[in-house]
């Protein structure tokens, strides 16, 4: 039956598996199972919410990481506390007052000093781990690097049992010295790896979503871990959060090994050999992200882009402003509203589930919605398309490959078929890639205006006069959000295809280095506005910074249209390739090669 269903335009061969195969994966599973194959077929109702199962996958390594990573958070300043206690009597009398000998205000100043020097030792070695991050990705692969940045945090709290097993000055140092190993695996490098895996198996249209569902999951991950890591310890002692957050990380190491899919390292630079990202170059290629790019204009010719110079700056400023507010907020609470430590653990957590609910449900719905006014809005503004000129294959947008000009190299059409109706078909291919490309314009419009009402929802926490306005600020405060995911979604677009590791490293980047900064500056901020009685005049602050912040976004802007990113690569290979043409006096210039 189905033989005799066969007609003359029933294609000879199934459907290959080479495209998939080109995004670096392990054949055409990626690809159907990211619903690219299977559109006919009723969504269901998890596919809807959640997403492709590939999706799905990533989202769920992001939550198991980040609730292994943040289970020992709170128990680990218990431990700093118990510590410096212990280091306190050692060299004074014993306690003999009423209450609990460990609340006095040496002992809280030493566990400050303590916890402050964690934080900042974990930024500066997580920095480190960005850039050697960065570096596997590119050589084995982000499953390969994603692994290792499981594997080892394992260690590192291995090693930190021995610390809260051996107490007092030992301990501290012991706990203090494990930092180190952060440089090798750390909660900033899995960030940056699992971001890059969204990116690489999702469509572009989608991406900017996905960033921020994962996010999302991000936060969620922290907020359940949280509450879940003091309690364990309240229960069990204090040892056990930090055994079984081993065992958290031996699972997700094992979910990393046989859940992701593979991505070939090769497909992130589309296969090409940077002769300039070798050695020393190779590991700080992130920071050649913020260089001026160049474009190549509809007439041809070449100009410097700073887009992707001031959305940096504009990403850094924004999270100097915005990085702040949670600890800042808490701070005010307990000076202003005598928050105790169960209030603020709440108040932290029901914080953070605004943010990931926001972050997964809300803030796509407005990305996709806000592309369509986009799209809608651009077709309004010039409803008759500007005729233009064909252009050479590596002119395309984004496009680093270039056709052959050997006659043998070039592939023999497949199938047969009417020539005016498959030349009439060619173009809307590359118009539904342009409306991607305009549409994606909308996340730079998005995340300047974010930043706006992030600053203003700041500056209204400062007029918090009782304990449920605090709470209330909580609440509003994740409306804001979005910048992060955001500016991952812009940048992945400003660059080209075999810059996105390196692109989202950057950022990541840039947003370790700001969270190092406003810890530094709103801390000596409130303190010296908390001496005078006007604390809540830091709030103002934070809101004017979130609104130069926006300002200086406004000077990052996409390249045109009909313009075309011109990569270091590109050069090479077009210098390459015409010393190749004229040898063989062969020009493919017709346009028939345009695709």
């Amino acid at each position: 039956m189905a033989a005799d269903e066969r007609d003359e335009r029933t294609p000879l061969l199934s459907n290959p598996s080479g495209d998939a195969q080109r995004n670096g994966t392990t054949g055409s599973a990626i690809a159907e199972s990211n619903g690219a194959a299977n559109g006919k077929k009723k969504e269901s109702w998890v596919t809807r919410v959640f997403g492709p199962p590939n999706t799905i996958k990533v989202l769920l390594a992001g939550f198991i990481i980040t609730f292994s990573f943040s289970f020992t958070q709170v128990p680990i300043f218990y431990v700093f506390h118990l510590m410096e206690c212990d280091v306190y009597y050692d060299t004074h009398p014993p306690f003999t007052g009423p209450g609990d000998r460990c609340s006095i205000n040496e002992i809280a100043a030493g566990t400050a000093k303590q916890y402050s020097l964690l934080g900042m030792s974990t930024t500066f070695c997580g920095t480190l781990n960005l850039f050697l991050t960065g570096w596997t990705v590119k050589k084995w692969g982000p499953r390969f690097a994603l692994i290792v940045q499981t594997f080892v945090p394992g260690i590192r709290v291995l090693t930190q049992i021995f610390g809260v097993i051996a107490g007092g000055n030992a301990g501290i140092t012991i706990i203090q010295t494990t930092q180190l190993i952060t440089i090798l695996g750390g909660p900033a490098g899995y960030i940056l790896v699992v971001n890059t895996i969204a990116g690489e198996l999702v469509e572009p249209m989608r991406r900017t979503a996905v960033f921020g569902q994962l996010q999302g999951c991000i936060m969620l991950g922290q907020a359940i871990s949280y509450l879940l890591g003091g309690m364990v310890g309240d229960t069990f002692g204090i040892r056990m959060p930090f055994q079984v957050a081993f065992f958290l990380f031996m699972f997700a190491t094992l979910y990393a090994r046989t859940v992701l899919p593979y991505i070939s390292p090769d497909s992130l630079s589309d296969g090409k050999q940077d002769s300039k990202a070798k050695g020393i170059k190779g590991f700080l290629a992130p920071l050649r992200i913020l260089a001026p790019q160049r474009i190549r204009f509809f007439d041809g010719h070449v100009a410097k882009h700073y887009g992707v110079f001031f959305l940096c700056c504009g990403l850094f400023l924004g999270v100097l402003a915005t990085g702040y507010a949670p600890l800042l907020i808490q701070m005010y609470a307990t000076a202003y509203f005598d928050f105790n430590q169960s209030d603020n653990g709440w108040l932290m957590s029901g914080n953070a589930l605004c943010r990931s609910a926001f972050l997964f449900f809300i803030f796509p719905r407005i990305v996709d919605a806000g592309r369509k006014w986009w799209i809608k809005k651009s077709k309004d503004d010039d409803p008759t398309p500007v005729p233009r000129k064909p252009r050479r294959d590596d002119e395309q947008p984004n496009t680093l490959s270039r056709i052959s000009s050997r006659p043998g190299e070039l592939e023999a059409p497949v199938g047969s078929g009417n020539q005016m109706l498959q030349e009439e078909s060619m173009p809307q291919p590359e118009t539904k890639a342009e409306e991607e490309r305009a549409a994606c314009r909308f996340d730079l419009f998005f995340l300047r205006w974010s930043l706006l009402v992030d600053g203003l929802l700041t500056a209204g926490a400062a007029l918090c006069t009782k304990g449920w306005h605090v709470y209330l600020a909580a609440f509003l405060l994740p409306f804001g959000s979005g910048s992060a995911p955001a500016g991952k979604g812009v940048i992945t677009e400003m660059c080209p295809h075999s810059q996105r590791t390196d692109a989202l490293n950057a950022v990541t980047l840039v947003e370790n280095i700001a969270r190092l900064a406003t810890q530094g500056l709103f801390g000596y901020i409130f303190s010296a506005l908390a001496e005078t009685g006007q604390a809540y005049l830091t709030f103002y602050i934070n809101a004017a910074i979130a609104i130069v912040a926006m300002a200086v976004l406004f000077l990052s802007y996409f390249p045109p249209l009909d313009s075309t990113m011109v990569d270091d690569l590109d050069e090479d290979e077009e210098d390459e390739e015409g010393f190749r043409d004229e040898d063989n006096l062969v020009r493919v210039t017709s346009h028939e090669t345009d695709r």
